[in-house]
């Protein structure tokens, strides 16, 4: 059984505004020690309430509980929030957008819609026992079984929509653990606009490879003739 946040993969989408006091009670009814890390967070002068276990606090407890407070200053895209025990993160992340002050607007045409593509893997194990199994042998942990876009895996789940002539703002984050993953939407071209809350110089491209822990925002146009197109997600590989 997959250890989840409020019994959901990804967890909540935290929706906030640069400017803005998040306070957010973790209560711990799983089985291990657990803390979460806001990724990417610029903490001032709240540096206890990152989250990385036995650096900025104790873990919380099975059964216990912890609030984390911390005011979002001047960040404006697309971050996100995970475990830091051990390998909780394969499962307990979610996305966290931050949007412009009330009256300001983003540097960019307003989108129609806006999509949070969360990247993800998946054991077909308690991926607890793969880390444990990896730190005993020394080798390198097994390869996750599968790569998730929004908590599924394979084919022909519905990941996002968009009507045609409209504009959306896909917000792309690489929760996996291990692997940086290219992205693309089939006959589709994005245009860059964002990275790890902050805004770029816009570019275009058919693909982006986003490394784990990263994000990226990117538009898309609805300018295909309306059908069903895949989004792709692939672990960079070498030779």
């Amino acid at each position: 059984m997959a250890i989840t946040v409020n019994g959901m993969l990804p967890g909540p989408t935290l929706e906030v505004k640069n400017g803005d006091t998040l306070e957010i009670e973790v209560v711990n009814k799983a089985k291990y020690n657990a803390t979460i890390h806001w990724h990417g967070v610029r903490q001032m002068r709240t540096g206890w309430a990152d989250g990385p276990e036995f650096v900025t606090q104790c873990p919380i407890r099975p059964g216990g509980s912890y609030t984390y407070r911390f005011t979002i200053e001047g960040q404006e895209g697309t971050l996100w929030w995970h475990a830091h025990s051990s390998w909780l993160r394969a499962t307990v992340y979610g996305a966290l957008i931050i949007r412009p002050r009330e009256g300001e607007s983003y540097p960019f045409p307003k989108p129609k819609r806006e999509t949070a593509i969360v990247l993800g893997e998946w054991w077909d194990a308690n991926p607890i026992d793969v880390v444990r199994q990896a730190t005993m042998t020394g080798a390198a942990p097994n390869n996750s079984d599968a790569y998730t876009i929004n908590g599924q895996p394979g084919d022909l789940y519905k990941c996002s929509s968009k009507d045609f002539g409209e504009t959306n703002l896909l917000r792309v984050i690489n929760a996996a653990l291990n692997q940086p993953l290219f992205f693309t939407v089939a006959n589709h071209k994005f245009t860059v606009v964002g990275a790890d809350a902050s805004y770029l110089k816009p570019f275009t491209t058919s693909v982006i490879m986003v490394g784990p822990g990263q994000t990226t925002d990117v538009l898309i146009q609805g300018n295909q003739l309306p059908a069903r197109y895949y989004m792709a997600a692939r672990a960079y590989q070498s030779a």
